[in-house]
């Protein structure tokens, strides 16, 4: 099964430095049938595409937890065996995998543009008081969502985290 895994970029480079992407159990994100209900799509392109975007997210909140981490989200999209995946009925595209996940197994990884990271950092400092229902806050989170992430290979990773080839 496809998963998007929430991270940031020194979290990326840990990974690239270490070979493991995450180790179980790890939130990660993918096209659940709670996902499928709530986007209501059919489309297998337009349900991984929500599924990354939530992932996004995730980065987003990871971020909030790191402010002295580069102001861009990242998502590395991974292939893990279907039996290790348990998805939450009640958070759409949300799923726990039991098992630990190689980087090498990696498909891609999408990453904020660098001129993003304006509105990136201003979003993860909102998102406390737009989880609370502010407005204006959840306004700011959404600036954030209008930047698209990058694709790239996962032979850019060096390139990526600064290790250069």
């Amino acid at each position: 099964m496809r998963v998007y895994v929430p991270l940031t970029l020194p979290g990326l480079a840990e990974a690239y430095g270490t070979g493991g992407l995450a180790a179980g159990p790890f939130l990660a994100y993918a096209v659940t049938p709670a996902l499928r209900e709530w986007y209501r799509s059919e489309d297998t392109e337009e349900l991984e595409y929500a599924a990354l975007n939530r992932a996004a997210l995730g980065s987003l909140r990871l971020l909030a937890a790191d402010p002295g981490a580069a102001g861009r989200r990242v998502v590395v999209a991974v292939d893990v065996p279907d039996g290790t995946v348990a998805a939450d009925p009640d958070a759409p595209g949300e799923v726990r995998v039991s098992g630990s996940a190689a980087l090498a197994k990696a498909a891609s990884v999408h990453v904020d543009a660098g001129d993003a990271e304006a509105d990136v950092r201003a979003a993860a400092a909102a998102l406390v008081a737009a989880d609370g229902g502010d407005g204006g806050a959840q306004s700011v989170v959404d600036g954030a969502e209008d930047h698209e992430l990058l694709w790239y290979a996962t032979q850019e990773i060096p390139n990526l985290v600064g290790a250069g080839v």
